[in-house]
C-alpha cells in the first residue's frame, strides 16, 4: 500500500510539473485545444488551454500562468481630417490602429473610428464661404477651444462675443447618440437658459456675425437651431440679450458653427 500511495504521489507531481497549457495556449474557442493534466477544480481529466475555458471552467490548472491575458492595444488618436463638404455642415474622422490583439480573454479592441460635426470656412478653390441665412448651427464649447486665436501674423482675432437664448424646443434626436463626440447633445435642455459663443471664423469680418446668432431678431421671435454632427437634433430659442462673456455653466455653452 506504501508503494501504491507513493507511486500516486509521484504521478500527481509529475502532472504538475509538465504544466498543461505550456504551449497550448488558443487565442479562440478551440476543442482540440486540450490536454490531460489537472483542472483548476482539482479534477484530474481533460483540460482546456483556449479562451473558451474561463467560461466553461475547464481550463489546466496553469491556464493563467502560461495564457496571461493580453488586453488589445491601439495606437493614438490621429489628426482629426478635414470636413467632408465645405461652406455647410459637414462631419470630420479620425481613426487609430490596433498594435496588438487581444489574446486569451483580454480586453477586446475600441472602436477605430470617431466622427464629429465641423464646419469649414473656405470652398475647394480657397474663396470664403457665403454667410447664408437659415437656422443657427452650433457645437460644443470644446470644439471653440481648438480654434486658433491668432492670424498668421500673431496678431489676435476678435474675440467675439456671447448670446444668450431660451431654449424652446428640441428633438428627441438629441439625447440618442451614443457617439463621443455626441455627448454634448444630451445637455441642450428646453426651459433652460444656454449661451453660444460667436468668434472667428464663425464670426464674419465684415458682418460681425454669426449665422443665425438672432441679432436682428426681436426677442420674442422663435429662432431655428440645429447642431452639427447630427442633423435632427434641433430646434427652437428665443434671444434674450447679447453679452461680451457667456456667463452659463459649462454644459449649457456652445459655440455657432
Amino acid at each position: 500500500q506504501g508503494l501504491l500511495w507513493q507511486s500516486t504521489v509521484l504521478s500527481g507531481l509529475n502532472h504538475l510539473v509538465s504544466g498543461g497549457c505550456a504551449g497550448k495556449c488558443c487565442r479562440s474557442r478551440d476543442l482540440s485545444c486540450l490536454n490531460t493534466d489537472w483542472r483548476m477544480d482539482r479534477v484530474y481529466g481533460t483540460c482546456y488551454c483556449d479562451m473558451g475555458c474561463v467560461r466553461t471552467k475547464d481550463c489546466c490548472f496553469d491556464y493563467f500562468t502560461e495564457c496571461p491575458a493580453q488586453d488589445c492595444a491601439v495606437s493614438d488618436w490621429s489628426f482629426w481630417s478635414g470636413c467632408a463638404k465645405p461652406c455647410r455642415p459637414s462631419v470630420r474622422v479620425r481613426v487609430r490602429h490596433i498594435e496588438q490583439q487581444p489574446s486569451n480573454s483580454g480586453e477586446p479592441c475600441p472602436s477605430l473610428e470617431q466622427q464629429a460635426g465641423c464646419r469649414e470656412y473656405r470652398d475647394h478653390q480657397g474663396r470664403h464661404c457665403g454667410l447664408n441665412s437659415g437656422p443657427a448651427f452650433i457645437t460644443s464649447m470644446e470644439f471653440g477651444k481648438g480654434r486658433p486665436k491668432h492670424d498668421n501674423y500673431g496678431n489676435p482675432l476678435d474675440p467675439g462675443f456671447c448670446v444668450e437664448f431660451t431654449l424652446e424646443s428640441r428633438t428627441p434626436h438629441c439625447t440618442v447618440e451614443n457617439r463621443p463626440h455626441t455627448h454634448w447633445m444630451r445637455y441642450i435642455t428646453e426651459g433652460f437658459k444656454v449661451c453660444v459663443v460667436c468668434e472667428p471664423p464663425a464670426m464674419r469680418n465684415n458682418s460681425g456675425s454669426c449665422q443665425g446668432d438672432g441679432l436682428e431678431s426681436e426677442k420674442e421671435d422663435l429662432l431655428h437651431w440645429q447642431a452639427v454632427g447630427n442633423h435632427q437634433c434641433r430646434g427652437t430659442w428665443k434671444k434674450i440679450q447679447k453679452t461680451q462673456q457667456c456667463n452659463c455653466p459649462p454644459q449649457h455653452s456652445f459655440v455657432f458653427i
